[in-house]
Parts: C-alpha cells; structure tokens; sequence
C-alpha cells in the first residue's frame, strides 16, 4: 500500500462526479470524500511514529530529466495529510443547503484541489512538489472565479498573480538546487545531503520563502487574503484557509528550512519581525471590521502569523506547536466561516451592526458558535490552547520580548472573536433576526462534528503530538548538526 491511492483515487472521484447532475454530483463527491478519509485512517492505522518515510512510491515519470513520481509520508506529511482528507468531506457537507449551477463541475474541482494538496504534502521529488503546487491553484482559481463575489473576477486574478508569482521564485529555486546535484536529481533527500555555502543558500532561502510567505500569508504579502476570502464562495473560503494556506507552512519546514539552514539563520530575526507584526496589524484590523467574514479573515492572518513565528524560533516547542496548530486552526476556521455562510444564507447580510439576538431563537447555533470561538481564542481544554501555548512558548525560547508580544495574540483574539460572539448573539432580536431558524440536519451534523473535535483535541492531543514529534526531533537534530558540524559551511 504507498501513498499513491491517496494521491489518485481524488483524481478518479473527481472525473466519476462530473458524470452525475445536482444532487447526485453532491452525494457522490460526499462519498468519495468519506472514502478517502477512511483509506488515509487505514494509512494512520498502520503508521509507525518514528522519523522514518512510510508508504513510499519511486516510479521513474521523465527519468532522463532526473524527475521521478517519489512520494511518502511521515510524522509531519502524516498530519497534513489527515488534515486535508477530514476537512474536504466536512467541506462538502456544509454546502449541501446550498444550490451550485453546473454542481458536477464544482464538486470535481473539490476534489481534483484535495489530490494536488495530497501531492504537496506527500512529495519527495522537487519537481512532483512543484506540479502539485501549482494543480492546487487551478481549481481554486475556477471555484472563486465562477461561484464567488460581485468583484470575484478582479479579485481571484489579484489572487493568481500573486500566488503564481510567488511560484515561480520558488521552481527557480528548485531548478537550483537540481542543478547543484551530482547526479541531476530532483530529489529531495539530495537535496538535503548538498553543502552550499552562505550566499547561495540565501538565494535558496528567498526563492522559497518569497512563495511560502505569500501562501501563507505572511506579512508584508498578505493583501492578496482579506478581499479573496471574502468574495470567494464558502466552500472555497474553506479550502484556502483550512488547507491551501498550510502549503506554505508546510513547505517551510520540509522544503525552505533543511535546504537552506543558513539563510534560514540569517533572516530568521526579520521573519520573526514580520510574523510579529502581522499578528499586531491583523488584530488591530480585526477589530474595526463589521463584516463577518472578513473579521475571520484578519483574524486568520494573525493566527497564521503566530505559527510562522514558532517555526521561526526553531524550537522543537515552536515547530510542535505549529503542527498541532494547523490541525485546529484549520477545525476551527472552517467551523467559523461555515457560521457566518449560515447567517449571510439566512438573514442576506454579514453585517455585525445589523445582527443580535440570535441566541434566543437558535439555541443549538448559538452553542455551536461559541464552542467554536473558545476554541479559536484558545480557551483551556479546546483545541487552540495547546498549540498557541507551545507556539508562544518556543518563540519566547527564542526572543523572550518577542515571545512576551506574540502572547497578545491570545488577548487580541479574545477580545474581537468574543465582542463578535456578543454582537451577533446576545441581546435583544430585531426584525431582522426575529426570523432566524435553528441549525438542523447537514449543518447540525457539521457543526456537531466540528465541536466535537474542538474539545476532543483539547481535552487529548497527545495522539496528535506524538504522530509528528519524532520527526519532528529528526529535522531539529538534522539541521543542528548542518550548522554546526561546519558542513553548511563548506
């Protein structure tokens, strides 16, 4: 069994639901979806915890240019990979109040999306990690462009430009470090046994992180996020912060940080910077925003920003920290885009101004929504707590001002996420929300299930940490011997 059932059996779900209509397209795409999660639980199931690549697959594609179908998992593909199979079907499901014109074409999309981010998280040869990066674009792109906003258009070309600029710095990069093996390989683990000195890994360094940091996004390259998140349809909104985001993050670790540990030290105080400031700047945006969504937005931004700053530290807490948390960012930023699809449905409006009162006529929404919020700002014994306590804990290891400033991420959040809980909830009904109808079915099944992993992770995350911890280890202890050995040097 290698990681290629995972990769292909999305790409064939995907060419078998464009042949359904409507509601059948959205069961099928559902079931696919569920089936793919429960093959990767088998994969789970079978995984050994260690630092080791399980379920590997090395077939040669275009071996004469050195590019191979090399794929396989680890501690810390291992989490992104149930990551991504959990919250596509928990995706699909909440879209099924909703009606999608041409739905075969919007549910493949889904789903040819999940195969290349299963690519990115699962590649082993630079050249695969590229094509997957770049597959995981075109969907989205179609999804935002045809089922998004009034200024979709506008928007999802700013989106593109943005995202595949930042790409091609990053194949310029990988074309670089092809070039400097012996043998011409893209692969990745020759890539890791190169000895380039300082001045080439800083190029290696901004070639990848110029495509991370505008994934991400990071500070200063944000700007593409608010405006596309909050034109693009739900479910779109859902993929690009619950997953594709985590492309970047993901590519950091595995790809920026072990191939260029020296540039990665020489600009590891200014990224931490910018991380910093991207927390202070989104919350403070945060807080002035009446729309719904686009406060979510912001608020994504700067938790984003907390997790670049643990991978910054490199602290075995930070890099741990960031693991666990984008597993529950990604619960719970679907789970609170996912309410905010249900009060714009209902009521037409995501204005906060015009809301209130929503708690006495929704009593199960209400629930659901402030589990999730506690679970955003990082309440003990919900899903946020232990990853933005490693996260602050390994930046203050770091930089103990930097770390001490990185904790407001937690004040900040509880500040806006629970004044928006407040406005839209508490209080007295309008006419506007006098009208509002309580969750049921698909929506209370996706919110039940969502809540249930917000307090299930809180309550245990062990399972979690220990899947990515001796990988984890691995790469710190790798990169440590890297620099200081004097191999990087050389």
């Amino acid at each position: 069994m290698t990681v290629s059932i995972l990769i292909f059996l999305p790409v064939i779900a995907a060419l078998a639901v464009l042949a359904f209509k409507n509601e059948a397209a959205k069961h099928a795409a559902l079931f696919f979806a569920v089936v793919e999660f429960a093959v990767a639980a088998v994969f789970l199931s079978r995984f050994v915890p260690d630092a080791s690549t399980q379920f590997s697959v090395n077939a040669p594609w275009i071996p004469k240019m050195g590019i191979y179908f090399n794929a396989g998992i680890d501690g810390i593909s291992m989490l992104m990979v149930l990551l991504t199979t959990l919250l596509v079907p928990l995706i699909i499901l909440t879209t099924y109040k909703h009606q999608y014109k041409n739905a075969a074409v919007f549910y493949a999309l889904i789903l040819f999306m999940q195969a290349a981010l299963v690519v990115v998280f699962t590649a082993l040869d630079g050249f695969l990690f590229y094509v997957g990066w770049e597959a995981a674009l075109i969907p989205i792109y179609f999804i935002c462009a045809l089922w998004g906003g009034e200024n979709r258009i506008r928007i999802t070309i700013k989106f593109f430009i943005y995202t595949f600029a930042g790409s091609l710095f990053m194949l310029l990069g990988i074309i670089y470090l092809y070039l400097q093996t012996p043998v011409k390989t893209y692969d990745l683990h020759q890539f890791y046994s190169l000895t380039l000195d300082a001045h080439h890994q800083t190029f290696v360094f901004w070639a990848f992180f110029l495509a991370f940091a505008i994934k991400m996004p990071l500070f200063p390259f944000h700007t593409w996020q608010p405006d596309t998140y909050t034109e693009a349809p739900s479910a779109g909104t859902m993929m690009l912060a619950g997953i594709m985001l985590k492309m970047g993050i993901y590519g950091t670790i595995r790809w920026m940080i072990p191939n260029a540990p020296l540039g990665f030290i020489n600009w590891q105080a200014l990224v931490l910077i910018l991380a910093i400031i991207g927390i202070l700047y989104a919350s403070i945006i945060a807080f002035k925003q009446t729309d719904g969504k686009r406060l979510v937005a912001y608020s994504s931004i700067a938790h984003v920003g907390l997790i670049a700053a643990g991978i910054f530290s490199f602290t075995t807490r930070g890099l741990q920290g960031a693991m666990i948390q984008m597993i529950s960012h990604g619960i719970n930023i679907v789970g609170i885009f996912f309410i905010w699809d249900i009060i714009s449905s209902r009521l037409n409006t995501r204005d906060i101004r015009q809301l209130g009162g929503i708690a006495k006529v929704a009593p199960n929404f209400a629930l659901t929504f402030l589990i999730i919020v506690l679970g955003t700002v990082a309440l003990p014994l919900t899903n946020g707590f232990i990853g933005e306590f490693l996260l602050i804990n390994g930046v203050y290891q770091a930089n103990m001002i930097l770390g001490a400033i990185a904790g407001l991420t937690i004040i900040f959040g509880a500040v806006y996420m629970l004044r928006m809980y407040k406005n839209v909830m508490q209080g007295e009904t309008n006419a506007l929300t006098a009208t509002f109808t309580d969750i049921h079915g698909s929506e209370k099944l996706a919110l039940g299930i969502i809540c249930i992993l917000i307090i299930g992770i809180g309550v245990y995350p062990q399972p979690i940490l220990h899947i990515s911890e001796a990988s984890i280890n691995e790469l710190v202890h790798a990169i440590s011997v890297k620099l200081y050995s004097g191999a990087a040097y050389h």
